[in-house]
């Protein structure tokens, strides 16, 4: 296999753009903070603008970052399969009237989780040399399942060149396959460009293993075993740890809610894992290159688990600028607590931690509905050769990110609660919303309702 020069091979962030009909209805069980603040108002202008600052920080410390646009949400081709008829208008009058919960679903701004949108593996890892996309299937939820088909338009538009990206179709939607896409998967490395270790993380495997009680288990050992065949990864170089029952039924619902990896670090909660210590000698027998693993473990005792799910503690980033460092990229929550913040700071002052500077961002609006900063972005390593083949449109500069922000400015609302879903205006608020970005992404017809 080809060994891209490293210094050439960056990590870029794909975050969502949160959609015009974010709002607050706690359809995810099992998202402790999605339940706890559900039907309260939303402001989706103010959680755009939110995750904007973010992308455009970044940026600016020279990090490749992209965005990812919102679906069509209040999605109407998923109503009329179920049965609804008319004109648009009268079904959402009629799903308000009799089925209000299945209008909150069809209307959830949740692909803005971009974590969730696909399992990526970089060039450098796959037996054909390309970068490898796996739509997830998010077949716990139907407000997720209806994203497969429209993620995997947007990132075959993003990352239209065959001859380095290769696009799979989700897996099949059952239980058996159950696929959440990036939030459980981790790529450790020395250098991006370097071969790397692909760790899946699963909360269901086989009959034998122990179980949530509480919440459902998401991910399953089969969709991330499927998911590694289909992108050609080297069995030597890949793992499949169990995600602790106890955890998931605390409410850490996606493996990135209780741990989070960037090239020689993984940081984790000592409740991460059914056995820590397995996955801990394997990444310490199997990695190579110049830098050494840095195993990062806090302790139950220095941050509980239900406050490292209140702060979203380990739904942080971690991102290195190519000035040198690594930075971990935290919400405003991590800040407010105590235990959370002093466990941070001793981490910053340990000098065999890479770890070396913290970034806070406000993200409330987001972390209400039980997304941070992690959620919010889709990692995907690329050589250079790789970046210049992504659509150039979709790169947040200084003035892409002003454009956005006058974008949103203008076709966003400032409040919003499931009672206004059945708004005919808002739909048609939001389609031309769609349609202007999709012109100012330079992504052609990416919506049901352009395409049709």
């Amino acid at each position: 296999m080809t060994v891209i020069p490293s210094a050439l091979t960056l990590e870029a962030n794909f975050d969502g753009l949160v959609g015009p009909t974010h709002h607050y209805a706690g359809l995810s069980f099992g998202n402790v903070a999605s339940e706890r603040n559900a039907h309260r108002a939303a402001n989706p202008r103010e959680a755009a603008r939110q995750g904007l600052m973010k992308m455009q920080a970044l940026a600016a410390l020279g990090l490749p970052q992209g965005v990812l646009p919102p679906h069509e949400r209040p999605h109407l081709p998923t109503l009329r399969r179920l049965g609804y008829s008319g004109t648009d208008a009268r079904i959402l009058a009629r799903v308000a009237r009799t089925a209000p919960e299945l209008l909150s679903a069809v209307s959830s701004a949740s692909a803005m989780w971009t974590a969730n949108a696909a399992t990526v593996s970089p060039s450098a890892d796959c037996a054909d040399e390309r970068v490898h996309f796996t739509p997830a299937n998010l077949c716990t939820n139907l407000h997720r399942a209806i994203e497969a088909d429209t993620t995997a338009r947007i990132l075959k538009a993003v990352f239209p060149d065959p001859s380095h990206f290769a696009h799979h179709v989700p897996l099949p939607a059952t239980p058996t396959l159950g696929d959440e896409g990036a939030a459980n998967h981790t790529r450790l490395c020395s250098d991006y460009g370097d071969a790397g270790l692909e760790l899946f993380v699963y909360g269901r495997g086989s009959d034998d293993e122990s179980r949530p009680a509480r919440y459902p288990a998401r991910q399953t050992r089969l969709a991330s075993m499927s998911v590694a065949r289909l992108h050609e990864l080297r069995k030597a170089a890949t793992f499949f740890a169990q995600q602790h029952p106890d955890a998931i039924d605390r409410g850490v619902f996606h493996n990135d809610v209780i741990a989070v990896g960037n090239r020689e670090v993984l940081l984790h909660h000592e409740q991460a894992f059914v056995d820590t210590q397995a996955l801990r000698r394997w990444i310490c027998t199997r990695f190579q290159g110049a830098r050494r693993p840095a195993l990062v473990e806090i302790s139950t005792s220095e941050v509980g688990l239900d406050e490292a799910i209140a702060s979203y503690l380990f739904n942080s980033q971690l991102v290195c600028p190519p000035g040198g460092g690594m930075r971990l990229i935290v919400a405003r929550e991590c800040e407010e607590s105590a235990p959370v913040w002093a466990a941070l700071q001793r981490i910053l002052a340990d000098p065999a931690n890479p770890i070396d500077g913290i970034s806070v961002f406000d993200l409330r609006q987001s972390m209400h509905n039980g997304g941070g900063p992690a959620c919010l972005r889709l990692r995907v390593v690329l050589t250079e050769t790789e970046r210049a083949a992504v659509a150039p449109g979709i790169w947040i500069t200084p003035k892409r990110h002003a454009d956005l922000l006058s974008w949103v400015d203008k076709h966003y609302r400032d409040r919003l609660t499931p009672d206004d879903l059945a708004d005919p205006q808002l739909l048609e608020e939001s389609r031309t919303a769609l349609d202007r970005l999709t012109r100012l992404l330079k992504l052609g017809s990416l919506y049901d309702f352009q395409r049709n």
